[in-house]
């Protein structure tokens, strides 16, 4: 009986593995592909020979410029930012338990959003400027959430009403400062606050770059305490988990990738919403999710910019066809959520 036991658990885990392996590889498969067809697509099509031919440096005439300095920037902030947006939105939503907990909905991104509009309308400040206060206010809405929401105990609850609240103030922040702002900033403001991959430079993604290369790997590591975090505290803590270190180094790894690529990007809606949910789905319990709904991050990134590149007689950012995409999805949510007594 007891061997019996054993063997279906080894089956069931040799089928999630590999449900896991295919779905992340075919995950992969299709990031890949959005990324070589954002290299080859726009106002003119490029050969697959001679996009290979710009990366291998190379000098081809019409296509190194479209290509080496337009496109590929491009791709490249698509990458890194729904990779850090699908990561971080995953982990906030399984760390804290709830699909609502998420750097969009519990005021994260509008942080940044408000500090990176101060600079723009008020401080008529460079880039560089625009990019460093967006991180600082991400990291200091954090803080001040998490201080606002402690009481005698941690409570996840609290927590997201409290983050629910200071994104509401923080949008009436960023609505004030357009009212107020001058006319040649609002378009500038305007098509931050959007999110868009337009405009991408090489040399203003590499802090993006770096700071997801160091803090995607902690991350992943910390993958397995992440699921035990899941069960609760005091399951995790009964497990071995040092709960206090690991939710501070997850939370100021995940703050940071998503203060970097909602500097580097603006605030994508939805990306970091939708991509845990999704990956979830796909490739089942018993497997962290971090790496497929990073790559599920990818994959709406890139093919909500491809979409509005190229669906449309007007070209849109990126940050409106995902706020097409994933406002349905939450509004269905809060509705399941509602059915089930969880609101």
């Amino acid at each position: 009986m007891m061997n019996e036991t054993m063997n279906l658990i080894m089956v069931g885990r040799v089928k999630r593995r590999r449900r896991f392996v295919i779905v992340t590889s075919v995950l992969a498969i299709i990031s890949f592909a959005l990324c070589c067809t954002m290299l080859m697509l726009g106002n003119t099509i490029y050969p697959v020979q001679d996009v290979v031919g710009v990366l291998l440096g190379e000098d081809v005439k019409g296509a190194s410029f479209a290509v080496g300095t337009i496109r590929f920037p491009r791709m490249v902030a698509g990458i890194f930012a729904g990779f850090a947006f699908g990561v971080a939105g995953t982990v906030f939503q399984t760390m804290l338990r709830n699909p609502l907990a998420n750097p969009n909905v519990i005021g994260i991104t509008a942080g940044s959003s408000a500090a990176a509009v101060f600079c723009i309308i008020v401080l008529h400040a460079s880039n560089l400027v625009v990019s460093i206060a967006s991180v600082v206010g991400g990291l200091a809405t954090v803080v001040i959430i998490f201080l606002l929401s402690k009481g005698t105990s941690f409570s996840i609850g609290r927590l997201i009403l409290v983050g629910i609240g200071i994104q509401a103030m923080l949008d009436a922040v960023i609505s004030y400062l357009l009212l107020i702002g001058q006319e040649h900033d609002i378009p500038t403001a305007m098509r931050w606050l959007s999110g868009s991959l337009n405009g991408s430079k090489m040399e203003t993604l590499y802090p993006l770059i770096i700071t997801v290369l160091i803090c995607a790997p902690i991350i992943i590591i910390l993958g397995r305490q992440l699921d035990m975090l899941e069960l609760g505290e005091q399951a995790a803590t009964s497990l071995g988990i040092h709960t206090d270190k690991t939710r501070l180094i997850l939370v100021i790894s995940s703050v940071l990738m998503i203060a970097l690529a909602t500097a580097t990007t603006g605030p994508i809606a939805f990306v970091a919403f939708l991509s845990g949910p999704i990956a979830k789905r796909l490739v089942g319990v018993g497997f962290s999710t971090i790496i497929p709904a990073g790559l599920v991050g990818i994959i709406l990134v890139l093919g909500a910019d491809l979409i509005g590149q190229f669906a449309f007689t007007a070209r849109y950012p990126v940050g409106v066809i995902t706020g097409i995409l994933g406002a349905p999805y939450l509004i269905y949510l809060l509705i399941r959520m509602n059915r089930k007594g969880d609101l």
